[in-house]
């Protein structure tokens, strides 16, 4: 099936972020922006789990209940996210890169599966890494599953409201051409904040 032309700049777009991100946090090298390789160090666990200031939202132990203000840690496995029910706390807690990184993921394997799965996966069946290496191979597996499931889709889909069955957005009430460009648009701003929190973790003994 021939991938839709509406559908192509934004493929180009989310293909574009998700590379960048990926080569931001993994290294050796990324794209200055310029199309110029900058050399990056891999990022550590220590930088992953980093919170600059008291009360962030991350990711935890179980056994270590939620962090200051949530009230939940969502996902399976021995790791959770922090996590409240509307309405949030305010003002919003600040999130480490380990909470972002995980609601990327989790966000891209989801809608995956309420686009062209089985549309049954809940935020309590995605697991949650303790680690960074787990939770950049989780992102480049929920990027592969939500471009996969792009590539499924035609011209009609792109129309139609509530084409994504994703319970926790508004994929219910927009046309799907309007979810394909609202992931876009959280990969692009979550993967701007993560290159910040990178640099502010690179720069915070100078």
């Amino acid at each position: 099936m021939a991938t839709p032309s509406r559908l192509l700049p934004l493929l180009g777009q989310f293909d574009f972020a998700r590379e960048r991100l990926t080569h931001r946090m993994a290294g050796p090298v990324m794209d200055s922006g310029d199309g110029t390789d900058t050399r990056v160090d891999p990022m550590t666990d220590e930088e992953y789990l980093w919170e600059p200031v008291p009360g962030c939202w991350s990711v935890r132990r179980r056994v270590d209940g939620p962090g200051r203000r949530a009230t939940v840690l969502v996902g399976s496995g021995e790791w959770g996210r922090d996590a409240a029910p509307y309405p949030h706390p305010w003002p919003p807690p600040l999130t480490t890169i380990a909470w972002r990184l995980s609601h990327l993921s989790e966000m891209l394997t989801l809608r995956a599966d309420h686009t062209a799965g089985r549309h049954a996966l809940t935020r309590d069946d995605h697991p949650v890494s303790g680690d960074v290496d787990g939770a950049v191979a989780a992102f480049g597996a929920g990027a592969a599953a939500w471009r996969k499931a792009l590539l499924s889709v035609d011209d009609a889909a792109l129309d139609t409201v509530g084409y994504c069955t994703y319970p926790h957005g508004s994929d219910a009430e927009e046309p799907f051409l309007d979810i394909v460009w609202w992931v876009n648009q959280e990969l692009l701003h979550h993967g701007a904040e993560i290159a910040l929190l990178r640099d502010l973790y690179r720069a915070r003994s100078h």
